[in-house]
């Protein structure tokens, strides 16, 4: 006698289940049960910069423009190597830390750069290579206008605050710190998170996209800054400002050639 065939059936993935695979990328940390009812939100949005399907470098038409190593699985990652310089494991992980340091920097010195002329009538506007010369003048330099918050007159006491402070905060971020070991050296997260960026693994994931994305925005800022510095003498706002008042007379190609690479 025959036995009758039983047909196993293989349950079917839940909607939890398939997000959490879709987003199981390094960078983009798997969904908890307690997320579950912004899955689709992260899905439509974080899973754009991250995985096979991310936004590629040259859009619809990146189909085989993008090497085998550049899988997705980073932030900031739009398949673009022309030069290679992410082949090696390595040399890549020293590049995206090099890179994100420097784009923090950026981030910071754009703000400081422009903040010194945008100081209102408690502090003389001034471009931002020259502000540091003020602790030199006879008063001193005074933070943010108030004498009582920093009253910096000694250049060789800044020095000394500054290194003794970068290098502590430095040798913490490297070595994880007194706080606790296994920190990651690149984000927040784990024994030193003040500020909660890291507590919501999906939003953080996007954070760390926009971070680096602004970041190198800054970066070729920085760059623009001391190229201006150089052409015209003077700061960002001042050259924005006659820009706007004269687009056609007053741009990127008329500064060039009307001047001599110098500041006056």
């Amino acid at each position: 006698t025959s036995r009758p065939r039983t047909n196993t059936l293989v349950p079917k993935p839940n909607p939890k289940q398939l997000k959490t695979m879709a987003l199981s990328v390094r960078g983009l940390p798997k969904l908890s049960s307690t997320k579950a009812s912004k899955a689709s939100r992260v899905v439509t949005r974080a899973s754009m910069w991250y995985g096979p399907d991310r936004a590629k470098w040259l859009g619809p038409y990146s189909e085989n423009s993008c090497p085998s190593y550049l899988k997705g699985e980073y932030p900031g990652d739009y398949g673009w190597d022309s030069a290679g310089l992410s082949a090696d494991p390595e040399t890549f992980a020293a590049y995206r830390e090099c890179e994100l340091i420097h784009a923090r920097w950026g981030m910071l010195g754009a703000l400081g750069c422009v903040g010194p002329e945008l100081t209102g009538d408690g502090m003389a506007p001034n471009p931002w290579f020259k502000q540091g010369a003020l602790i030199f003048s006879d008063g001193g330099l005074d933070y943010l206008g108030n004498p009582s918050l920093v009253h910096a007159q000694s250049i060789i006491a800044v020095l000394a605050c500054q290194v003794v402070l970068m290098g502590l905060s430095e040798a913490y971020r490297v070595n994880g710190g007194p706080a606790g070991e296994g920190l990651d050296k690149l984000y927040p997260g784990e024994s030193f998170d003040p500020l909660g960026l890291a507590d919501d693994p999906d939003t953080f994931a996007e954070l760390k996209v926009k971070e680096i994305k602004n970041g190198r925005l800054a970066m070729f800022s920085m760059f623009g800054f001391y190229v201006q510095a150089i052409v015209t003498g003077k700061g960002p706002v001042q050259n924005w400002q006659e820009h706007v008042a004269d687009p056609w007379a007053v741009n990127g190609f008329t500064e060039v050639f009307a001047t001599k690479f110098t500041p006056n």
